[in-house]
C-alpha cells in the first residue's frame, strides 16, 4: 500500500476491492475529525462529501463510497496512476498543442457536467487535474466547490490566486455584484497556457497584491509566434467564450 500526504490531517492510500475473483483498485482519502474542526474544515469536507454524491462523470474523480468511524472520516473514489497535471508541468513533459486540445476538451465536458448540476468549482488548477494511465483528465477536489441554483452568485474570494478570473478580485473589492460559473472556464484557460508552455500567463502569486492583479489583467494575454491560429484561438474561447468552445 502506497501512503501519499495531502496535508497535516489528510491522508490516501491505494486499496483493493475483492469480488466475483477479481479485484478493482481504489484511492481511500481519510482525515480526522478532530484536525478538521480544529481547522474549522469540517463544514467544507462535508460539503465535498454531498456534492460528490450526486455526480458521476467519466472526466472527474468520482466517489464510490463515504464513511466514518469515532476518529476518521473516510472517502473511497477513483485511482488514478498517471499523476497529477502540476507534477508533469513541473517535470517539463513536452506537451503537443493536440494533447492540449484534448485535455481540455475533457475538463470542458466535465465543467460542462458540473454547471448542468449547478455546481461552481472554484479551484481549477493543475494540482487538482489528476491523469490516468492512458492519460485522460479528471477533475478532484470539491472542497471550496459552491452550489448556485436559482440565478445565485458567488460573492466570496475562493481558489488559488494565479488561476482565479478577474471578477472574483472585482467582487473582493465591491467592484461587481458576484461571479458564477465562467470563471471556472477561466482558471482552465490559465492552465491550458501553462500546460504549453510551461509558465502563467499572468505573474501572479499567492502574495501579489490585490490591486497589481487587478492591474494586470488590463493587459493582453501574450502568445508565442510558434503556436498555431487554432490553439491561441481556442485559449481565447475557452476563458472569454466557453458556449462557443464545441462548435
Amino acid at each position: 500500500m502506497r501512503i501519499n500526504s495531502f496535508g497535516i490531517f489528510v491522508k490516501s492510500v491505494c486499496i483493493v476491492q475483492k469480488k466475483n475473483g477479481g479485484h478493482q483498485l481504489y484511492a481511500m482519502k481519510y482525515m480526522s475529525k478532530n484536525q478538521c474542526a480544529a481547522r474549522e474544515a469540517l463544514r467544507n469536507v462535508l460539503r465535498e462529501v454531498e456534492i460528490l454524491t450526486q455526480l458521476d462523470h467519466p472526466f472527474l474523480v468520482n466517489l464510490w463510497f463515504s464513511f466514518q468511524d469515532e476518529e476518521d472520516l473516510f472517502m473511497i473514489s477513483d485511482l488514478l496512476l498517471g499523476g497529477d497535471l502540476r507534477y508533469h508541468v513541473q517535470q517539463k513533459v513536452p506537451f503537443t498543442e493536440e494533447s492540449v486540445r484534448l485535455l481540455v476538451c475533457e475538463l470542458g465536458l466535465a465543467l460542462d457536467y458540473l454547471q448542468s448540476n449547478k455546481i461552481l468549482h472554484r479551484d481549477i488548477k493543475p494540482d487538482n487535474i489528476l491523469l490516468d494511465e492512458e492519460g485522460h483528465a479528471h477533475l478532484t477536489d470539491f472542497n471550496i466547490a459552491t452550489v448556485l441554483d436559482g440565478g445565485k452568485l458567488a460573492t466570496s474570494m475562493s481558489g488559488t490566486k494565479p488561476y482565479m478570473a478577474p471578477e472574483i478580485f472585482d467582487c473582493a473589492v465591491d467592484a461587481c455584484v458576484g461571479y458564477s460559473f465562467p470563471v471556472d472556464w477561466w482558471s482552465l484557460g490559465i492552465c491550458a497556457y501553462e500546460m504549453l508552455s510551461g509558465e502563467r500567463p499572468y505573474n501572479i502569486h499567492a502574495a501579489t497584491d490585490l490591486n497589481d492583479v487587478r492591474l494586470l489583467f488590463i493587459y493582453k494575454i501574450y502568445y508565442p509566434s510558434s503556436w498555431s491560429k487554432d490553439i491561441v484561438e481556442m485559449m481565447e474561447r475557452v476563458r472569454t467564450e466557453p458556449k462557443t468552445l464545441f462548435n
